[in-house]
């Protein structure tokens, strides 16, 4: 079963006088791409996290969160007061603006707030380690259950391109058949004598350059491993987008023998739907 590189996950757990958010965010990406903002007091634990974090989400752009706010009557942070008229002076440049509203924009704004705490409390790390794994649970399920959504598109653009396959089969000696008779026909404009067994040795060879069997059982082959990579345990979009290239390398020797207008459209829906399917193969994990 695939998943989707796109997902969306949080976990929120009050304490006493506190309460601790996660966010995890993450869109497509070649590989893992994570950024991190996590309180000072906790800096030196974000490779720890990272780790963490990684060896539940091996692709994607990342972006997590780690958000703690007092929400008991003691507090150890004060107003950085310095920061704060810096940010003022620099709000009144951009905009006019009473003070209070300055302030409170102020206030939001990073190192606004100070704190004397300097030590790690283990048992509240221990709460940030389980909301981690509950945020990494849900944005999981947000990209399996995304992941289903793009396997269905697979699926039904599959079908399509197995059905354009079976028309182009269906033309195809109508196909040999009209370049037969074009050789023919401009044989015959020659107006010259022409030895019938040379002519049909020939034609048969230049017939065989246009023979489309191989391409034909290759490509269905091709979309058959197609559909089984969607349906493993495993997510691995790099694989299934080795298969589409493969996919595209047949549609394009097709088209490029077809020399018949009516496969040359169907060659391009095809071309068409495989499109389809590659854009959607970035967001696949």
């Amino acid at each position: 079963m695939i998943q989707s590189m796109t997902g969306f996950g949080k976990h929120v757990v009050q304490l006493p006088t506190k309460k601790i958010t996660i966010e995890i965010k993450s869109l497509n990406s070649k590989n893992l791409d994570l950024n991190t903002r996590i309180p000072s007091t906790y800096r030196e634990k974000e490779l720890e996290i990272r780790k963490t974090i990684a060896s539940s989400l091996t692709r994607g752009k990342v972006d997590f969160g780690l958000y703690i706010e007092i929400t008991g009557s003691e507090t150890t942070s004060k107003v950085n007061s310095d920061v704060v008229k810096q940010y003022m002076d620099q709000l009144k440049a951009i905009a006019d603006g009473d003070d209070i509203k300055l302030m409170e924009m102020a206030l939001k704004l990073p190192e606004a707030l100070k704190t004397d705490k300097a030590d790690i409390d283990e048992n509240e790390y221990k709460v940030i380690q389980d909301v981690l794994k509950e945020a990494l649970t849900e944005i999981n399920i947000f990209r399996s259950e995304e992941g289903k959504v793009l396997e269905k598109d697979f699926v039904e653009r599959l079908n399509l391109l197995q059905n354009l396959l079976k028309e182009v089969k269906e033309i195809d000696k109508e196909r040999m058949g009209a370049i037969r008779e074009r050789l023919e026909k401009a044989v015959a404009d020659v107006k010259e004598n022409v030895d019938a067994n040379r002519f049909e040795q020939e034609l048969i060879y230049y017939l065989e350059k246009y023979d489309i069997t191989e391409e034909d059982v290759r490509l269905k082959n091709h979309l058959d491993y197609f559909e089984t990579t969607l349906q493993s345990s495993d997510s691995n979009g790099k694989k299934l987008g080795f298969i589409s290239q493969e996919i595209g390398r047949e549609i394009n020797t097709i088209g490029s023998k077809a020399n018949f207008a009516p496969m040359q459209q169907l060659v391009v829906q095809m071309k068409d739907e495989l499109e389809k399917i590659k854009e959607q193969m970035l967001n696949v994990l």
